[in-house]
């Protein structure tokens, strides 16, 4: 792959600023998507877990996280199922998108509010209709794939609410977040209105870092880049990062007021419900601002990056195993001299990361339907880091005719964004990648220069 760093047009902004909610029937499919795989395993029940950080499991199923307190969903293969809440989400059961009798527990309350129930947790928990089932699932947020732990009996939920079910069950519970986003899980696929909803998200991290790269100059505090990618009170699904020059000064992650100054390392990341884009690169107009030692870091790290990029995104396919991909990427930016060690492209959904088929030896196929993060993070000592992380779709030629039809305007956003990728990149994007905003793959990394970024020849 030749690679050129020359005057590029700029993508445009075309995020539509109007939230697509989730249907009822999506809803009512996504129940029985997780009840099927129920059965598939003979689960009686499964206990759903959430927090406001680990409750995107529950929210799938409830189309909301429980703010500042634990909660249970509690699912039932005969049909009857029960939501476990305290004292200031009880009021959220009658709103939430699945029916399910509420459940009060106090103990799943912030430290000291009222208690005044005369129930143990345990007690509590036995009203949930699952005093029959002969297996029980505990779902956390976590689909452990350890090759020398007993998976089935690591659970990421907190001890009390673990203990309490194992008290009524004795050991006949299981780990079963696999039915969610583990290989085939009901999360790893998603529907056209599913699609549409996610957009929103990955086009506004994705318009929002286009915004803070086109506004970034010396002088510019982090506090006025992040105040550039929030946008709109929307749910952030990571931290946000706006940082100039050496980062996590005693221990700090959040943008301050320290501004910009010419050859600092620049770092930008921004992620809703539904895709996060980031972006790396120096606070310089060309190499020759660069102290000498890191003058090259086009050639030594930016372009074997941008190669990797273009490579995943040309070769990727659906029906393709994800172990594939990895070694795409291994062959192309080699893991031993540019010092990667995550997954090079995971899942995406309510949270940044929900789960990886790409990994090594995977045989986990690539899936119509998946929504993927291309998260691929090399890294040379004495350079700064590069990346242009951004959301993309696979659908395949059914999926792509499907969103044509019942979404239009939609499937228009993504054409444009194709022909940007293609004609303006010159990268041969495969048929079935679908761009879910219009930066994918737009590099940057000189961050002054606002003409010129990353192409093939």
């Amino acid at each position: 792959m030749k690679i050129q760093y020359e005057n590029v047009k700029l993508p445009e902004c075309d995020c539509t600023n109007i939230p697509v909610q989730l249907t009822d029937e999506t809803m009512k499919e996504r129940l029985n998507k997780v009840l099927d795989r129920m059965n598939c395993e003979n689960f009686d029940s499964l206990v759903i877990y959430a927090d406001l950080e680990h409750g995107n499991n529950f929210e799938y199923l409830t189309g909301f996280l429980p703010r500042f307190e634990e909660a249970l969903l509690i699912l039932n293969t005969n049909g009857n199922h029960y939501m476990v809440l305290g004292n200031e989400n009880l009021n959220k059961a009658s709103k939430a998108r699945i029916k399910a009798t509420p459940i009060h527990c106090p103990y799943f309350s912030l430290p000291n509010q009222p208690m005044d129930v005369k129930k143990g947790i345990k007690d509590i928990l036995s009203q949930c209709g699952f005093y029959k089932a002969n297996k029980v699932g505990i779902v956390g947020w976590k689909n452990f794939t350890s090759n020398y732990e007993d998976n089935s009996q690591l659970f990421d939920v907190p001890y009390y609410i673990v203990d309490t079910i194992r008290d009524i069950f004795g050991y006949n519970i299981y780990n079963a977040t696999r039915l969610f986003i583990g290989d085939n899980g009901a999360r790893c696929t998603n529907n056209v209105n599913e699609i549409v909803h996610y957009e929103f998200g990955a086009a506004l991290a994705s318009d929002c870092i286009l915004k803070a790269m086109n506004h970034l100059d010396v002088g510019i505090s982090e506090m006025e880049l992040g105040d550039i990618l929030n946008a709109y009170g929307q749910k952030n699904s990571v931290v946000t990062i706006a940082a100039s020059g050496p980062r996590f000064i005693k221990a700090n992650i959040y943008p301050t007021n320290n501004t910009v100054k010419l050859k600092d390392p620049i770092s930008l990341s921004i992620g809703y419900k539904g895709g996060f884009s980031s972006r790396a690169g120096y606070a310089v107009h060309d190499s020759s601002e660069l102290d000498e030692s890191v003058q090259d870091y086009l050639d030594a790290l930016v372009k074997p990056y941008f190669a990797s990029v273009a490579v995943w995104l040309e070769k990727i396919h659906c029906g393709m195993p994800g172990g594939e991909v990895y070694d795409l990427v291994e062959a192309t930016m080699p893991k031993a001299e540019y010092n990667w060690s995550l997954c090079p492209g995971h899942l995406t959904a309510d949270e940044e990361w929900m789960s990886s088929n790409i990994y090594e030896n995977s045989k986990e196929l690539v899936r119509s339907g998946m929504l993927y993060q291309i998260d691929i993070i090399p890294s040379k000592s004495g350079y700064a880091g590069t990346s242009a992380e951004s959301t993309v779709l696979l659908a395949d030629e059914n999926l792509r005719k499907q969103i044509a039809q019942e979404e239009p305007e939609l499937w228009n956003r993504i054409q444009k964004r194709r022909e940007y990728i293609i004609n303006e990149l010159n990268i041969s994007l495969n048929d079935d990648v679908l761009p879910m905003c219009s930066t994918v793959a737009y590099l940057r990394p000189f961050l002054l220069n606002k003409d010129k970024a990353m192409k093939l020849q």
